[in-house]
């Protein structure tokens, strides 16, 4: 009774409601708008700014306390978001940490450490102000909160610890500057959560739209059933006639196509819900859930059905959704089959694999097909809502929802593909007891 009355006193208050949904349950972006030239050219702007202000600040303008060496040095931090095998998957996790931690070294960390070596000052107060409107730029608000608290606090820290009688921290974090630099924070905060919000809002529009369209196509595809079974019913009155097996093979067909796409209006309905799906904490067994979609899946000829193969190395339990996990099953079938269908292939027994197993203590479901691939530059993008590899056909929402609904069971799903040859999807997940 406490918790029931404790979730309707909740479901009353639309301020905690909306702090829930904005800082809790929004998914976090540790890198926005990510694009792998994007993370680049801030490596190069760091690479490049950081030694010219250091000369700058040095040379010209000179201030009180400037230190060379620690600007090469993040110079060479900054330009490490120019390696290669850094930005070659924008989705990775190793990608994603590294943005985090660098962006952190090099703004609030890096900033608050030479505001307070200079004692504020004009220039080190509008570059601190600065800092802080490019780093709620470049990250997820949550993130660069988190940040610019720990960031300034270790700052300090260490300015104490290894300048504890330098002159220079005596003017800083005065009245005024901490009126400046609140403010900065303070429009910097706002800015960013409202830009969040929008771009939640309009997604979440979007998926609406697309679920509505969705739900009215049952009603054209409930009349040609009906047609299917009018012509069924005629066939079983009329048993010898000339054409009764061509219109009983019509109604197969017709009720074939049916069931197809009332299978696709059910995916892309949980796709649609790719920003509300529940958190739900089932016991899943892999290898049966494998087989019950591979065995359920609505394929368009034999040929397509006999060209899936499971391989079950080792079975385990997993804590997510089963229905949610089912709807990714089914995505990365569809999506393969397709790919195997642009290719031309003669769907070879075995031309799309699916194999369940352990390593390294994380289940893993692999899908593999041998069909055209994904060009290398897409693979980056192939995650974020409505961006699709499929020119022209794709929505560009199936694989969001299959990452959303792999992270929300604490896994990761990663691809790898080369155009033309294949492509392989991995899902990793924590083993539950």
């Amino acid at each position: 009774m406490k918790g029931a009355r404790f979730h309707a006193w909740l479901a009353r208050q639309r301020l905690l409601l909306w702090l829930r949904d904005e800082f809790m349950l929004a998914p976090l972006e540790p890198i926005l708008h990510p694009s792998r030239w994007r993370v680049r050219l801030l490596g190069l702007t760091l690479l490049v700014s950081q030694p010219l202000f250091g000369l700058i600040w040095s040379q010209w303008l000179v201030q009180p306390y400037e230190n060379l060496w620690l600007r090469g040095l993040m110079s060479l931090l900054g330009g490490a978001l120019m390696l290669p095998y850094l930005t070659r998957d924008i989705s990775s996790s190793m990608t994603r940490v590294a943005f985090t931690v660098i962006a952190w070294i090099e703004f609030p960390l890096f900033f608050g450490w030479m505001y307070l070596c200079n004692a504020g000052g004009v220039v080190w107060l509008a570059s601190f102000c600065a800092m802080i409107l490019i780093y709620y730029h470049v990250t997820d608000l949550r993130i660069a909160t988190a940040g610019m608290v720990s960031g300034a606090l270790i700052a300090w820290g260490l300015f104490r610890a290894l300048i504890p009688n330098a002159p220079g921290g005596a003017g800083a974090w005065n009245a005024v500057d901490m009126v400046v630099i609140a403010f900065s924070w303070g429009a910097s905060l706002l800015l960013s959560l409202s830009s969040a919000n929008l771009r939640r809002e309009q997604l979440r529009h979007a998926l609406a739209t697309m679920g509505i369209m969705a739900h009215e196509l049952r009603t054209p595809l409930s009349t040609a059933a009906l047609i299917g079974d009018a012509i069924q019913l005629e066939v079983q009155r009329q048993p010898d006639s000339p054409s009764a097996l061509q219109l009983d093979k019509l109604a197969l067909r017709l009720h074939t196509l049916v069931r197809n796409m009332n299978h696709q209006i059910d995916t892309q309905i949980a796709n649609a819900k790719l920003l509300q799906l529940p958190r739900l904490a089932e016991q899943v067994s892999a290898a049966r859930l494998v087989t019950e979609v591979v065995a359920a899946y609505p394929y368009q000829t034999s040929r397509q059905r006999e060209c899936v193969k499971v391989m079950v190395h080792t079975d385990f339990m997993f804590q997510s959704s089963a229905r949610q996990f089912s709807q990714v099953l089914d995505n990365l079938i569809k999506n393969a089959l397709h790919s195997l269908m642009a290719a031309d292939s003669q769907y070879a027994h075995g031309a799309l694999r699916i194999e369940v197993g352990v390593q390294h203590a994380k289940g893993r479901i692999v899908v593999t097909d041998k069909g055209m691939g994904i060009e290398a530059g897409l693979l980056p993008r192939i995650f974020k809502p409505f961006f699709s590899s499929d020119l022209g056909t794709g929505h560009g929402l199936g694989l969001a929802f299959c990452q959303q609904v792999v992270q929300s069971a604490g896994g990761t799903i990663q691809a790898k593909s080369k155009y033309a040859v294949g492509a392989i999807f991995t899902i990793e997940l924590p083993v539950s007891a």
